[in-house]
């Protein structure tokens, strides 16, 4: 059965998750993350693409983005892909394939979700028991966030300012958000419409719909662990 075109939309925010073939792990070492970063970075520079949110986890990327185009946000990730693949590969005297096939994303519903959809992807070292906090773990933007640092590669969405007025009113929002967790419902939620490409809305007709993808996401089942957090 053909597969369906990827589901993509210039000017929504969308949520990419890559992993690591057989989940094996894709960083060793702080090195190959600080290098990840910088192939980010530099794809930040040719591709119309905005960066709201990230994790980077020892076998698998999370990552919040809006390109400007439908064919931006595949330009991104393969630039990324190519440029750590071809490091990774020289760094530790490597041949082949470093991904699991395809990057996997679904378009949002910033109103709805773009603040659990961040929730969800900073909170994941904390899911997968690699660290008791957020603000403990160095590969993500909740530091950004909450005013540990500034993060050039994060580019603030408009429902992440909507939080507050000044900088310290919304970095204080945005850490109450994580005094609860995150209800297992919407973590299954944006995980089954990531891995099924599928968009996030609570209605097609909010965005437009000329596309096999635009189907809403509904949890089915009970949900399925995973090594390192998904």
């Amino acid at each position: 059965m053909a597969r369906l075109p990827r589901v993509a939309a210039g000017g929504y925010p969308h949520h990419v998750l890559q992993r690591g073939i057989n989940r094996q792990p894709i960083f060793h070492a702080p090195g190959d993350y600080r290098r990840f970063l910088d192939c980010v970075a530099e794809q930040l520079s040719v591709c119309e693409v905005a960066v709201h949110a990230y994790v980077l986890m020892p076998n698998h990327v999370h990552l919040l983005v809006t390109p400007a185009t439908r064919d931006a946000l595949s330009r991104f990730m393969q630039g990324i892909g190519r440029r750590y693949v071809q490091w990774f590969n020289q760094t530790y005297g490597r041949r082949g394939g470093l991904w699991e096939g395809r990057f996997r994303c679904t378009v949002i519903d910033a109103e709805r979700y773009l603040l659990d959809c961040m929730r969800y992807i900073e909170l994941n070292p904390v899911r997968a028991g690699l660290s008791p906090a957020p603000e403990h773990y160095l590969w993500s933007s909740y530091g950004h966030h909450v005013g540990l640092r500034i993060d050039p590669l994060i580019t603030d969405h408009a429902r992440f300012w909507a939080l507050g007025n000044t900088p310290f009113e919304r970095q204080h929002a945005y850490r109450a958000l994580f005094e609860t967790d995150l209800p297992i419902e919407q973590v299954e939620r944006i995980r089954r419409a990531t891995n099924r490409g599928r968009a996030l809305l609570d209605a097609a007709e909010s965005v437009p719909h000329d596309h096999p993808g635009w189907r809403p996401a509904r949890p089915r089942g009970r949900p399925r662990k995973e090594g390192y957090g998904t």
